[in-house]
């Protein structure tokens, strides 16, 4: 399960980001875009491999600043193999920071229904992508991938999993719509 603390970080970003919210719609059964080709030197890496695993948010001690299990025990070594590696991955755009009209931090979902409508995504089905320059502009709605340095393992914010997979993006490579 998503803890409470990461459904209200995505729905303050909604907000943030000046996008509706609606509730009680089901995800359709639309499938996570393909992984598109790896620029050269880049390894393309789909939410296919990314979310091919079961992660259990670890419990927290009673003041909720402690994790009391460790998660990245439940990271394959297939998956920690990425950690500080090139990659490509595509999905749909959730922003979460803007400067000057660029987003400069958002989250990369596997389907686009996690995005604003339906389904919590699971934590190994976004990555946190913080873009190393400017930014790039917002695309909402349509597959785009992103290459840039891949960090795995947990992410927490005021004692809370936040994520496990953090893209420091070099760029975003393209969009298909």
């Amino acid at each position: 399960t998503v803890p409470s603390s990461m459904k209200r970080l995505l729905l303050t970003s909604l907000l943030a980001a000046g996008l509706s919210v609606a509730s009680g719609f089901a995800a359709d059964s639309a499938a996570a875009p393909s992984s598109a080709p790896a620029p050269e030197g880049y390894q393309a890496v789909g939410f296919d491999k990314l979310a091919s695993f079961t992660f259990t948010a670890p419990g927290y001690e009673a003041t909720g600043t402690e994790p009391a299990k460790p998660g990245n025990e439940q990271i394959p070594d297939r998956i920690k193999d990425l950690n500080e590696k090139k990659v490509a991955v595509t999905g749909f755009m959730l922003p979460v920071k803007m400067d000057g009209g660029l987003v400069k931090e958002l989250l990369l979902v596997k389907d686009p229904m996690m995005c604003c409508y339906g389904v919590m995504p699971k934590v190994n089905e976004w990555v946190v992508v913080k873009m190393t320059g400017a930014g790039v502009k917002p695309q909402m709605d349509v597959p785009i991938t992103f290459e840039g340095k891949l960090k795995v393992g947990e992410m927490f914010e005021n004692g809370y999993l936040t994520g496990i997979y953090l893209l420091e993006g070099d760029r975003l490579v393209e969009s298909k719509g």
